[in-house]
């Protein structure tokens, strides 16, 4: 437990590149000052001094913004970025390799004793603000997005985005790293397509009113049309179609 803070420092220079020196990852990290109060307070809870234990993972939530339950099951080489508002719960698992963004919440969803909070598998990536929600698996190397909320459990490899969170690419073998910047969109895309299939049935309206001589306002017909056109040019864009 003690013996893992050259692991740990190298675990900060291998996924923040802003990181330059181990005097600035001792002393400017609270991801890792978080990790590091964790350890030494799930060594004094599973030692059953619960009081002392919860007082340090308290006083870790003042110094470091981020509140781990001394209870949850932590493993090794997790760097949590930023960090502040990360919220995670007793009854947590979290494997080997994981990568957590500031605002991540692994909270739970009932009032039992039991096991209420989700599992991490190993490489998994959490976006910035993301919400893992009830005792919930998340398969390893799966990937949740930005400000998801998730609710259901999460396959191998998936990666899950919005609100609820749904899986938008589903890969049984390792994906790249998660880009924050890049993320399939299903309401953006969802949207295209409506406006695209409205598209094709105006063309279609178009055609049957010029063969019966209907005659539209112009002006009014035009404005419409730029409109539609500049909606299904942003969206298009967006979508990346």
């Amino acid at each position: 437990m003690f013996g893992r803070p050259k692991e740990d420092m190298a675990t900060v220079f291998k996924m923040d590149p802003a990181a330059r020196t181990k005097l600035e990852i001792v002393f400017c990290y609270p991801g890792l000052h978080a990790v590091w109060i964790y350890r030494v307070s799930h060594y004094l809870w599973r030692h059953k001094f619960y009081f002392l234990a919860r007082l340090l993972s308290h006083f870790g939530r003042f110094l470091t913004g981020i509140e781990i339950h001394p209870g949850a099951q932590i493993g090794r080489r997790l760097f949590i970025d930023h960090g502040s508002g990360v919220v995670i719960g007793e009854t947590a698992e979290i494997a080997d390799d994981v990568l957590m963004y500031q605002g991540v919440v692994l909270g739970g969803t009932s009032l039992d004793k039991g096991k209420r909070h989700p599992t991490v598998g190993n490489r998994v990536v959490l976006g910035s603000g993301a919400a893992v929600l009830g005792p919930v698996v998340l398969g390893d190397g799966a990937k949740v997005g930005a400000g998801s909320v998730v609710v259901n459990s999460v396959p191998p490899f998936a990666t899950v985005v919005g609100i609820p969170g749904k899986i938008v690419q589903d890969k049984q073998h390792p994906m790249p790293d998660l880009d924050h910047a890049d993320l399939p969109d299903p309401v953006l895309e969802a949207i295209t397509l409506v406006l695209r299939s409205h598209e094709r049935l105006q063309d279609r309206v178009d055609q049957l009113e010029e063969k019966v001589g209907v005659v539209q306002r112009a002006t009014a017909t035009t404005h419409l049309v730029e409109h539609e056109e500049a909606l299904l040019a942003e969206f298009t864009r967006g979508a990346g179609i």
